[in-house]
């Protein structure tokens, strides 16, 4: 999905430029996913497709954690029911 994909769906919602961008909702489920669920920060980065920084690390790292990932995505769902319930 590219990004005008993403702010053209914002913009149907009502969401104006001034109050998040795509990559804002971003940062607010990688800081969520950390700090309230405690899930690893590996599993987050990879979710997010964040690049390794170490060149070593991107040519030997072939983890994909996929069932954490999984797992770290239905808890992100739950936790967004939970908050969606308490409006």
């Amino acid at each position: 999905m590219s990004d005008n994909a993403i702010l053209a769906a914002m913009r149907r919602m009502g969401i104006d430029k001034e109050e998040m961008s795509g990559h804002g909702f971003r940062a607010v489920a990688r800081t969520i996913l950390d700090e309230v669920l405690g899930v690893r920060v590996d599993f987050i980065e990879h979710q997010l497709a964040h690049a390794v920084k170490d060149p070593n690390g991107r040519a030997y790292n072939r983890t994909a954690h996929l069932p954490e990932r999984k797992t770290m995505m239905q808890r992100w769902s739950d936790h967004l029911d939970q908050l969606k319930a308490a409006t």
